[in-house]
């Protein structure tokens, strides 16, 4: 198939070679905040925007640019693509203040993207959701999207046929959740908001489009930020940014949920401020990302004393191993694998990059030739096997 792709491309021109990349394509999408201004760094806000990225090469690439809105505060699960990888989902929880641009307002907005041209890639629609809209997930039916609204203490239920969103519902968690991201299990009758006001894992059931609590809820950290599931449905994964439930240690906490029997597995610390976990496609292993207490800008003078931290966790039943690790960058933001595995993408919102990362299973290593340079802050990232 991809062997008659690059005849095809050879005989026919340029305009079948945009088919094939479609046709075959492997791509990330990184939703990019234009809008976090810091003290001490010059310049005013640029567009936010999504930048497409083919990971078929040798090196990734950045093929497609979009300005529509987007966010960096909050978990970097706010951006959700479609797994035949023809259109994203990307949300905004903040926006531009124009009276004071050093404190964006609060933003509920939700951006359908056509990918079906990945090098062209197309805003189908802006719809609203809660006030700020953060984690987004999608069913592997791709009929149901379900949004987590912070500062709503809600999740906002879409119903998705035809690449449109319609608002159907929304379930109301409680006075002080706070959810920063929720996400599908992979059979869709279940999802789990991570509920960071009130420290706990909540789940929700799935009947058609309707999506009601059913107070299986499980405490697992302090500020709980993002979660992933693995692929067989059993086990749940999530950071907590304050740490463990009990004592007063505030070191950044990986647990580990078992979704048969409703009951925290595992608690491990894992460092300062874990910002995001990503699975690999195939479930073997977890990345995991850590601010680290490094600096946002350059005048800091910390900048070259503290960086973020990448680590990587092999993925056992209620078991979770560090088999590498790797110095990354600062305001260290999202990551993801690639589909095969073997390449790991950080963004770093302060440097305004994204660092590849290849690994092999006991290794990971920087690829510095392969950075991927941007004029906003790289802040939430997914491909189409993310979750």
């Amino acid at each position: 198939m991809r062997m008659r792709s690059i005849v095809a491309t050879a005989l026919l021109g340029p305009a079948l070679g945009l088919l094939s990349i479609a046709a075959d394509a492997r791509l990330a999408v990184s939703g990019n905040d234009g809008k976090q201004l810091q003290k001490g760094e010059d310049g005013g806000a640029v567009p936010d925007s999504i930048s497409v990225i083919d990971l078929n090469g040798p090196s990734p690439k950045v093929i497609g640019q979009l300005q529509v809105p987007a966010a960096m505060i909050g978990p970097p699960k706010a951006v959700a693509v479609s797994r035949d990888e023809r259109f994203a989902i990307v949300t905004a929880a903040q926006k531009i203040n124009p009276a004071d641009p050093m404190h964006p307002l609060d933003n509920d907005q939700v951006s359908v993207i056509d990918l079906s041209q990945p090098s062209k890639p197309r805003l189908l629609e802006t719809v609203p959701a809660g006030a700020g809209a953060s984690g987004v997930t999608m069913n592997r039916a791709q009929s149901l999207v379900l949004v987590a609204a912070k500062m709503e203490d809600a999740v906002i239920v879409f119903r998705l046929a035809g690449r449109k969103l319609t608002r159907t519902g929304r379930v109301d968690l409680g006075k002080g959740a706070a959810p920063t991201d929720v996400v599908f299990a992979p059979d869709g009758r279940h999802a789990y908001a991570v509920a960071w006001g009130v420290t706990k894992i909540m789940e929700l059931q799935v009947d058609g489009a309707k999506v009601t609590p059913t107070g299986q809820d499980v405490a697992t950290g302090k500020s709980p930020y993002g979660a992933s599931i693995t692929p067989d449905g059993d086990w749940l994964i999530n950071t907590n940014v304050g740490g463990a439930l009990q004592g007063e240690d505030r070191t950044g906490t990986l647990t580990m949920v078992d979704l048969k029997s409703h009951r925290l597995a595992l608690s491990l610390a894992v460092g300062r401020t874990p910002e995001h976990v990503t699975m690999s496609p195939d479930g073997k292993y977890i990345a995991l990302v850590l601010a680290n207490g490094a600096a946002n800008t350059r005048s800091d003078p910390n900048w070259d004393k503290v960086t973020g931290i990448l680590k990587i966790f092999a993925v056992a039943p209620g078991k979770l191993t560090e088999v590498a690790h790797a110095d990354s960058c600062h305001w260290a933001q999202g990551a993801t694998f690639s589909q095969d595995g073997k390449l790991v993408m950080q963004q770093c919102a302060a440097e305004r990059e994204i660092r590849v990362y290849r690994f092999d299973g006991q290794s990971l290593v920087e690829d510095k030739n392969a950075t991927l340079k941007f004029e906003s802050r790289p802040g939430a990232i997914a491909t189409g096997v993310s979750r």
